[in-house]
This record gives C-alpha cells, sequence and structure tokens, in this order.
C-alpha cells in the first residue's frame, strides 16, 4: 500500500489561519524560512518569533508556521531580511565520538555542535540538516545542507547515490569473500543490493553500497565472517572527502549538480 502524503506542517497552519498560500517560488513555514536563508537557525528563530521581534508583511507575528513566500516581507529586530536562498552543502569530516543526532546523553556532544563550532560568521544564521548518519565510532565524510530537498534527494532508496566506505577488519578476507559482498548478501532484513569490494590492504575492505540501511556495513562484514575494527567514509557519490578531521568547506554548485546528482529545478518543492 503506498503511503499517504504528509501534508506541509505551513500547509497546515495556512489552513488554520483562513489565509491563502502566498505566492512565488517554495512556499514555506516561518521558522524554516527563516532557517534556510541564513537568517536564523530554527530554534532561534522559533524563539525570535515568540518573543514578538519578528515582523512579516509589517505586523508582528507570533505563529512559527505562518506561511510564507520568496516575496514576503520579514524583519527580525527591525532588520529586513531577503527569504531567497540558494542551496548550500558542506562537508565535514567527522571524528570519533559525537553523534549525529540532536543531542548525546552520553555528553560527548553532537556532531551539529562540532561542524557550528568551526563555521565563520556567515553561516552561522543557517540550519544545517545531516544528509544521512553515520555511527558513534565511524568516522569520514558526513555532509550537511540548508535545503530539506537535498536532503531527501541523497538519502532516497531511489537515488541509488553510491557511499564508499573503508573498514578495517578482522582476519584477511579472500577474493571469494569480496565475491559474496559483490554479489550480495541475505541479511536479517532482506537482501542487499550488488555493492564494489575491493581490498586496499590484506585486512581493508573498500565497499561501496548504493543503499543506506542501519549498520550495514558492518552487518555485511560480520555475515562473511570479518567484523569491523574501525570504519571510515571517504565518498558520497562522486563527492571525496578532501579536508582534516574536525575541518569543513563547502561544496561547489558542480559537486552538489554533478557530485550528488542534485538540481533543484528538477525536485518538486516540499
Amino acid at each position: 500500500m503506498a503511503r499517504k502524503q504528509r501534508t506541509p506542517r505551513w500547509l497546515e497552519a495556512a489552513r488554520r489561519r483562513g489565509a491563502g498560500v502566498p505566492e512565488g517560488a517554495r512556499a514555506d513555514w516561518l521558522t524554516r524560512a527563516l532557517g534556510r536563508a541564513g537568517v536564523l537557525p530554527r530554534a532561534e528563530a522559533e524563539q525570535a518569533i515568540r518573543d514578538g521581534r519578528v515582523e512579516v508583511d509589517g505586523r508582528v507575528e507570533v505563529d512559527p508556521f505562518a506561511p510564507v513566500g520568496a516575496g514576503t516581507r520579514v524583519r527580525v529586530d527591525g532588520v529586513e531580511h531577503a527569504l531567497t536562498t540558494r542551496v548550500w552543502a558542506l562537508m565535514f569530516h567527522k571524528p570519533v565520538g559525537p553523534v549525529v543526532h540532536g543531542s548525546d546523553p552520553e555528553g560527548v556532544g553532537t556532531v551539529f555542535e562540532r561542524l557550528r563550532a568551526v563555521l565563520p560568521p556567515e553561516l552561522q544564521g543557517f540550519e544545517w540538516y545531516a544528509v544521512g548518519r553515520l555511527d558513534r565510532d565511524t568516522t569520514g565524510l558526513l555532509l550537511f545542507s540548508n535545503d530539506e530537498q537535498l536532503v531527501r534527494h541523497a538519502t532516497a532508496p531511489e537515488t541509488h547515490l553510491p557511499k564508499r566506505y573503508v573498514a578495517r577488519v578482522e582476519g584477511a578476507p579472500t577474493e571469494e569473500t569480496l565475491g559474496r559482498l559483490r554479489m550480495g548478501l541475505e541479511l536479517e532484513d532482506g537482501p542487499t543490493r550488488l555493492a564494489g569490494a575491493a581490498l586496499r590492504e590484506p585486512d581493508v575492505v573498500v565497499l561501496t553500497l548504493t543503499e543506506g540501511r542501519h549498520h550495514q556495513v558492518k552487518r555485511m562484514l560480520e555475515a562473511v565472517g570479518h567484523p569491523v575494527v574501525a570504519l571510515h567514509r571517504e565518498a558520497v557519490g562522486e563527492v571525496v572527502l578532501d579536508v582534516a578531521e574536525g575541518a569543513f568547506r563547502t561544496l561547489t554548485e558542480q559537486e552538489v549538480s554533478e557530485g550528488l546528482g542534485f538540481r533543484p529545478d528538477e525536485v518538486d518543492p516540499a
């Protein structure tokens, strides 16, 4: 059975208010629009709205889900901001320790905290979404974007965006073992897709997947008798990690459109 499409929250808010949906490209709700445009991250934007510091088309707006469009006039603390924005994408070299969640009950910290600590002022106002996840003990390439459509594109199963992992394992896998990984394995949640598998060192496997199930790399290597000792992601699509651990850089438009295969004009608004 097909999943029922969920009504966007900004549209639900517009219907409750009896307001028309604003004209212009990509109607949105106020807090998310401020985060996309780099004015304020969503949590800060919501607080500013509830504090009465935000005006929409000349009046104070206290509803975080107020519908807005590209042409809506918005002021924060008396300063007018345009809600038009470009798609930003960042690569970040995740170290061992932080989690890809909003908070960390163990107190080590989150990747969002680590990222914001190294961002310049001009990128601090954006709401950054992680593109997929990496386990606490996995290092390597983690992408972020201010655009949820890019996140959906890069993580959707039907996109088949390849992700390349380097795993140091117990033992020394044979060519027969690599062949089993390439042809797909039967895991508890079903068969895996065809994969790329090669040795970089006698105990280092390079595994390229076009799906992203929970702990998939670890489960596949465990299934063939070579548990993972350390795991690192070095590429997503054609974007290859090239910054030091804990550092970031922005992706070029070409890396987004060709390396990740994302072209905003070809994607329906959410």
